[in-house]
């Protein structure tokens, strides 16, 4: 992989998304070993630097770069010198002069991991950016789909909730359409941005149309303070008309599997009988994300195709 950072699915190529999920494969069978680990990155330095609490993604990116033998940093914002007002450039700089082969970077801001990666010779990949797009999610979203479905090409994903602040579905939305899959979003109105059909996309705001002929389902996460924003009337009314249940998901296709990118909420955007079902696979995107961040530290790291080095 030629470029230096990963920083949104917009500016990918087919191709190089492609690449990733290739990789990924390997890297699925690596973590499938009794040890899980392999010297690719050894002597390599990674550092997650996080500016909004995100347990399960600094945790996958950190195994991920424990099972390819690299050491890691880990900067919690609250508790660095940016809570005594650093800058992010001066944070770069800082990061940039301690060594480190790649930052993990997630904030607030859209664009953030853009700028902080021209003040940095490591590679920056953004672990989500304020609206803007989160990478590694999608990607492992599209491996997930491929390693249930055997293709991503010709299939229907619908996302249905909060599509407006999502930048999951951002991401996912420019994945998809790139490897030849059809989009659809469902949400209240209030939920839903405007422009989404002008880039292909079928917006539906009832369930009702939107889930026949579905493939996969991707329930999104509800933030409880869009209630605050006066966005929705209330949690009750939201689950009644948009939480997946099982009867809700009969509307899809027989075959259809549920994913979503966690944490649940169960009982609001999603049932327990349809999280804990042999149709979701929530569980697997978390053990794919581990290989997908993987593959890519190696590819943006050594930015070369050794395609024997993680054997």
């Amino acid at each position: 992989m030629q470029r230096k950072d990963l920083l949104g699915l917009e500016e990918l190529g087919a191709d190089e998304i492609r690449m990733i999920l290739d990789t990924a494969g390997a890297m699925r069978e690596v973590i499938r070993r009794d040890i899980k680990k392999v010297p690719t990155l050894r002597g390599k330095v990674v550092a997650t630097l996080f500016y909004e609490p995100s347990t399960r993604t600094r945790f996958s990116f950190e195994l991920a770069a424990k099972h390819l033998s690299a050491d890691t940093i880990s900067v919690a914002a609250a508790t660095s010198s940016v809570a005594k007002g650093e800058g992010l450039v001066d944070t770069a700089k800082t990061i940039d002069a301690l060594g480190a082969d790649a930052v993990v970077l997630r904030h607030p801001a859209a664009g953030a991991a853009a700028v902080f990666g021209r003040y940095t010779r490591a590679a920056v990949i953004n672990a989500g950016d304020g609206m803007h797009e989160h990478p590694t999610q999608a990607l492992l979203d599209l491996y997930t789909i491929q390693e249930q479905k055997g293709r991503i090409e010709g299939l229907t994903v619908t996302f249905v909730g909060d599509i407006q602040h999502s930048r999951v579905v951002r991401s996912n939305i420019w994945g998809l359409k790139k490897l030849g899959a059809t989009v659809r979003v469902c949400g209240p109105r209030t939920l839903l941005p405007p422009g989404l059909e002008e880039i292909g996309v079928a917006v539906f705001t009832r369930l009702e149309d939107a889930l026949p002929g579905s493939d996969v389902v991707y329930v999104l996460r509800l933030q409880r303070e869009r209630f605050a924003q006066g966005l929705l009337p209330g949690v009750e009314e939201y689950a009644r008309l948009y939480g997946i249940t099982r009867e809700r998901l009969a509307l899809a296709k027989p075959e259809a599997i549920v994913m979503h990118p966690g944490p649940l909420n169960r009982g609001v955007e999603i049932s327990a009988a349809v999280a804990d079902s042999g149709r979701a696979v929530i569980t697997q995107q978390v053990t794919n994300g581990v290989a997908v961040r993987m593959a890519c530290l190696y590819l943006l790291i050594r930015r070369e195709n050794d395609d024997k080095a993680y054997h």
